[in-house]
């Protein structure tokens, strides 16, 4: 049976999910964040998209990504992004062969329920990955830490952040959106203390 065609929608937002082959952990430590960086940042040279977010969680990556209008689909972006990963890791460590499990996931934003909502409440699900995993104590000091674009306007991240306009939305001025968006990090912690109680 056929797989089903992939929801490629131009000038949409993409959240995509890819985990490392058998599940292993090869993007854990600093090589693995270094290997993300660099792919994200050539990627990112090449074709014109915004990335929203982006986080590595030690055998899968997490991104968000905003495609354009007549530009590079989701497919391309995230086959060349994947592709420069596995050439840097397999480099580094003298071996060949597969390092992603699967074709990536992806949901396009736009077509949720409540968009905006969906959208926010994911920021934070993608923050606090790391946290659930054991990986880090706060979505702010993760090895991306793209979070940190939402929250500090001066921040500077290791990789483009370009802040969604969902977040945008949520006032008049940066601060008003930072006090906006910490109400969905609150709503989520609740919700994740609930789920490990």
């Amino acid at each position: 049976m056929p797989r089903p065609l992939r929801n490629i929608a131009q000038g949409s937002t993409h959240h995509i999910f890819s985990r490392c082959h058998g599940r292993r952990n090869l993007l854990q430590g600093k090589y693995g964040k270094i290997y993300f960086i660099e792919a994200i940042n050539m990627c990112q040279e090449k074709y014109d998209f915004e990335l929203i977010a982006a986080e590595i969680v030690a055998n899968h990556i997490h991104l968000i990504i905003k495609t354009c209008e007549g530009k590079e689909t989701i497919s391309r972006i995230m086959q060349y992004t994947k592709a420069r990963i596995a050439e840097k890791y397999n480099r580094a460590m003298g071996t060949t062969g597969a390092f992603w499990n699967e074709r990536f996931g992806s949901t396009v934003i736009e077509e949720a329920d409540n968009p905006e909502e969906y959208f926010l409440w994911l920021l934070w699900y993608i923050g606090y990955n790391p946290v659930r995993k054991g990986l880090s104590r706060d979505p702010r000091k993760n090895d991306i830490g793209f979070i940190n674009c939402y929250l500090d306007k001066n921040y500077k991240p290791l990789i483009k952040i370009t802040l969604h306009n969902y977040f945008l939305k949520l006032g008049k001025t940066f601060d008003e959106c930072v006090k906006a968006f910490l109400f969905y990090e609150e709503a989520y912690r609740k919700r994740l203390a609930v789920y490990y109680k």
